[in-house]
């Protein structure tokens, strides 16, 4: 027969939590996914991986056997069978082709044979006297057979634990080549999959011949190895997706761990000649060249294909899930070639193109910024047409609330604000790139000096403001950065429009590749993974993306706050007027930005005072909904809606009201619930807010004036990129300012450290030299 099944194997165990596989017959009615697509056509974005009904599973050598090629690796295998089980309850249909059966037979074999080798030594020379015992060479097929039962009853063992049934198939070569026999496979495999089974299929390698070099027939691939079963598996079954794991990231330009190698994104038909590969694994016969010979067979024959790293400890548990999912995990292969260039092309287009930004006269990169203030009015009807589209696309789909909306809306009086504030930042960046911040004459003949410079490569991911686009990438211009643009799909056409203006103000002085928009399917996700292009991210939108952003960035520094949890807070010595003006400019003006107001604090002795009651009717006029603190509530025979949380951003016409009994007390709410934001105290008395201001380690705080005044175009900055909460770099609003670090610069005659020493003949001066104040031509 060519293949071998073993239905629900029912092992007795104690140390699983079902001996029973219980059988499920599938009726199409009842999975989750769609009728399987018209087989013939792979997928052509990662994002449409999702859709994968049947998903085959390769696990290599690598993957499956521990690093002494002598057993499995149990772990790794456990988490495996986790990924597989909870996609097949999911609905999916899946298979995997397996190896291990020579690793699990060697161990086997090795045992043994040192316990026969200690049983004899002992019977003819003591216990005392054994001789160190040499292992013989272990012939591989009987290794396979010594070890295949085995691996199938640990793949059994372990998918009981998810109530999965399993069945084993052991194939060779000739089961594909002989008609009859292809199609009981392929009949036996269909019918595993309606009822629910994880068929576990590998070669025979007890009786399979070695490889035939060049053996593949015209049009199919030989068996060769697990890679080439695989693929010939996934189209015979056509199966949607296959996964081949190994112990490797996914396909490079060149060897792994040579200088310059480059992990491949995507991998296309035709792109074979660019790669240069190296030796094949520790373990298996295949090797990367089979793995993409392999690949590009399936991909030709309908079946997406991706190839990643199965052995690394801190995505093994969620590698196959990831890929699922449509994240950027190893290579993907895909027949369409997109028109533009990938996003690491773009990163690698605006660092070069940064650099040479970077290098020009401050004037020119003013000029730059400067025409960029011009097209936003000159080219105003092209601009509001295109955010007309989106508006109107934005209010059908009926996705967005009411202040993202308002966000999303362009109108002229606000593009004429932003010419405004960028030419605030033309002005500006005269004293950026190339700043003297100190001059030290270490030694005689041997100066320092501290310069500042960019940052690098920034990320700027924004959603529902195209207004930000401008914005970033003047004070990017300002400050000599390369920038990534990511905003959001319900501004594409405004954002398409804003990002051509702005090449066009850097075409002035030929650095248009510096500022790129990504307009492929990256998920967020994917580009924080970056870093090793990206520098710094800066994440423009709700509290849930900036957190987002921040548990995704691999590695690269995120600027920014996650929430805008802001307070204003009534001292008893305010002033009536300047409370109801402040609180209502805070709350009301707009409730959607990160500086609104979400929690008023009110002094105790101003309850049941007209300063409280005036307060609470404007806010009633103005149809803010009250949410009361804990301590209001109980001042109350009729309250509010008692406050869910007090650490609440509300985004909306909404806050919460507390009560404290001093300004003492007011900062110990803030420090305890506040995100260290902006925060306002309103008072007459001097003391008490000198006070305030000094004791609260927020990164704005006003002393009677509106939370909405934590704006960099308020501040004078021309613009922003952000406001950090952060406590190291930039704090607050971030402007031209917060872009930039710095770099030392040595200029000596020949200086050694040694002339320093006890016995040398020079000694370390520091003496600081006066910096004058650039002055430009």
């Amino acid at each position: 027969m060519f293949a071998r099944l073993a239905l629900c194997s029912r092992l007795p165990s104690r140390t699983w939590k079902s001996n029973v596989c219980p059988l499920f017959i599938r009726p199409f009615s009842q999975t989750k996914f769609p009728l399987p697509r018209p087989h013939g056509k792979s997928f052509a974005h990662r994002s449409e991986l999702k859709q994968a009904k049947r998903i085959v599973v390769k696990l290599g050598s690598a993957v499956v056997t521990r690093g002494d090629e002598c057993g499995l690796a149990l772990g790794r295998l456990a988490s495996i069978v986790e990924q597989v089980a909870m996609l097949q309850n999911q609905g999916r249909e899946m298979m995997i082709v397996t190896s291990g059966a020579v690793a699990f037979g060697k161990q086997r074999l090795r045992h043994e044979i040192l316990l026969s080798q200690s049983v004899r030594q002992a019977l003819h020379s003591g216990q005392n006297q054994l001789k160190e015992m040499a292992v013989p060479v272990l012939e591989a097929r009987a290794c396979a057979a010594a070890g295949q039962s085995g691996l199938m009853a640990l793949y059994e063992a372990m998918f009981t634990q998810y109530s999965t049934c399993t069945a084993q198939i052991l194939v060779t070569n000739l089961d594909f080549h002989d008609e009859q026999k292809r199609r009981n496979l392929n009949s036996t495999l269909h019918e595993l999959l309606r009822m629910n089974i994880v068929p576990i299929i590998n070669t025979n390698d007890a009786v399979v011949p070695p490889p035939v070099p060049n053996s593949d027939l015209q049009g199919v691939i030989s068996i060769k190895d697990n890679d080439s079963l695989a693929a010939r598996l996934a189209v015979e079954m056509k199966a949607d997706l296959l996964i081949a794991l190994s112990d490797v990231e996914g396909l490079y330009d060149s060897p792994p761990g040579t200088d310059d190698a480059k992990l491949i994104d995507i991998f296309y038909p035709g792109d074979q000649q660019s790669i240069t590969y190296g030796t094949k694994s520790r373990v298996g016969i295949g090797g990367m060249e089979a793995k993409v010979k392999a690949a590009l067979w399936a991909l030709q024959g309908g079946t997406s294909v991706v190839i990643a790293n199965g052995t690394h400890p801190k995505v093994t548990g969620h590698v196959i899930t990831d890929i699922v999912e449509g994240k950027k995990v190893g290579t993907f292969f895909s027949e369409v070639k997109p028109a533009g260039p990938t996003v690491e092309q773009q990163t690698e287009m605006a660092r070069q193109g940064g650099r040479v930004l970077a290098s020009l006269h401050p004037d020119e990169r003013g000029e730059i910024i400067c025409r960029l203030a011009d097209l936003l009015t000159e080219k105003k009807d092209e601009i509001l047409s295109a955010n007309k589209r989106d508006m109107e696309m934005a209010t059908i789909s009926g996705r967005l609330s009411l202040p993202l909306l308002n966000r999303l809306s362009l109108s002229t009086s606000k593009l004429n604000s932003l010419a405004i504030g960028l030419r605030q930042i033309a002005v500006s960046s005269r004293d950026s790139v190339g700043q003297v911040l100190r001059r030290t004459r270490v030694a005689n003949n041997l100066e320092l000096e501290q310069i500042t410079v960019p940052i690098g490569v920034l990320l700027v991911i924004f959603e529902s403001r195209p207004d930000c686009l401008p914005q970033v990438s003047a004070l990017a211009i300002a400050s000599g950065n390369a920038l990534l643009l990511k905003g959001g799909k319900e501004a594409a056409n405004t954002n398409r429009i804003l990002h051509q203006l702005t090449q066009e103000a850097l075409s002035v002085h030929g650095v248009k590749d510096a500022i790129q928009l990504v307009s492929t399917r990256e998920e967020v996700e994917d580009l924080c993974r970056l870093d090793k292009l990206i520098d710094l991210i800066i994440p423009r939108g709700s509290s849930e993306l900036v957190r987002d952003i921040q548990r995704a960035a691999k590695g690269i520094p995120v600027l920014g706050h996650s929430e805008g949890v802001c307070h204003v807070y009534i001292d008893n010595e305010a002033s009536i007027d300047k409370a109801i003006d402040i609180v209502k400019d805070s709350k009301c003006d707009y409730p959607a930005a990160c500086n609104a107001m979400e929690t008023l604090l009110i002094h105790r002795d101003l309850l049941r005072t007209p300063i409280f009651d005036q307060i609470i009717d404007m806010l009633r006029t103005e149809e803010v909904k009250i949410h009361a603190g804990p301590r209001f509530a109980s001042y109350l025979t009729f309250s509010p809606s008692e406050v869910k949380s007090l650490r609440t951003e509300y985004g909306d016409l909404e806050c919460c009201i507390e009560v404290v009994d001093s300004m003492q007390d007011a900062v110990d709410h803030i420090h305890k619930y506040g995100s260290s934001h902006t925060d306002v105290i309103v008072t007459e008395n001097e003391e008490t807010a000198e006070q305030f201001l000094q004791q609260l380690d927020s990164a704005c705080v006003f002393w009677n004036a509106s939370s909405r005044f934590a704006d960099g175009y308020r501040f004078g900055l021309g613009a922003e990129v952000g406001i950090s909460t952060a406590r190291i770099h930039a704090r607050g609003p971030v402007g031209l300012e917060g872009l930039l670090t710095t770099k030392w610069v040595l200029r000596g005659e020949g200086h050694t450290v040694a002339d320093f020493s006890e016995q040398g003949s020079m000694k370390y001066l520091h003496e600081n030299i006066p910096v004058p104040r650039r002055i430009l031509s």
